[in-house]
């Protein structure tokens, strides 16, 4: 059960060469296809269906993806993008209370259905030149971001760091993936551990 940590540095700079309009959508097609066959099969879904089912050929995916681990760290890193752009808009859309458990909640079903993924990405997120270093310091960042509102706002115990944030959500998600938890199980499990979390 692994639990994110990481140690972030800003001079880490990687850009990504600008992709014409169809190259761009082949991408993002193989990208969400990916994580949706992730999420069935685990890290060892085949490469030649998740190309079929995003209606491109397996050249295609691997001029995008040169290898297994090229497209697993950006299935991860989508996935980290959305919940930090959901933190974001969460903030502008509930209570601060309200937003934070919001975003706990798509957290943890994130995490529990890529656990595997995120096991075997655990290296990179810990690495300083990775781009999924970064998406995972953001998300983090926003994470924090939505705690201290709530703090601030004296619905949350001042003496939770974003670090036992984190934590939660990563045994939350293991739960949730070992013991194959529905949605209203895991908002449940969710539900008791706000509970101690509440000022």
């Amino acid at each position: 059960m692994p639990v994110i940590e990481v140690h972030v540095t800003t001079d880490a700079t990687e850009e990504r060469p600008a992709l014409r309009a169809d190259a761009q959508r082949n991408r993002s097609r193989i990208i969400a296809t990916a994580r949706q066959a992730v999420a069935r099969e685990g890290i060892g879904a085949s490469l030649r269906a998740i190309a079929r089912d995003a209606g491109v050929g397996l050249g295609t995916l691997y001029r995008h993806f040169p290898t297994r681990d090229d497209l697993l760290q950006e299935v991860l890193q989508d996935s980290f993008d959305t919940l930090t752009l959901r933190a974001q808009a969460l903030a502008g859309e509930q209570t601060p209370l309200d937003a934070l458990e919001s975003w706990m909640d798509e957290l943890i079903a994130s995490t529990a259905t890529h656990q595997g993924l995120a096991a075997a990405m655990l290296d990179k997120t810990q690495d300083p030149g990775s781009s999924l270093h970064r998406s995972c310091h953001a998300l983090r960042q926003e994470g924090n971001v939505l705690l201290a509102s709530a703090q601030a706002d004296q619905m949350v115990r001042p003496d939770i760091a974003g670090a036992d944030l984190m934590a939660l959500v990563s045994a939350l998600a293991w739960l949730c993936n070992q013991k194959m938890l529905g949605t209203e199980e895991r908002r449940r499990m969710l539900d008791l551990v706000m509970g101690g979390l509440r000022r």
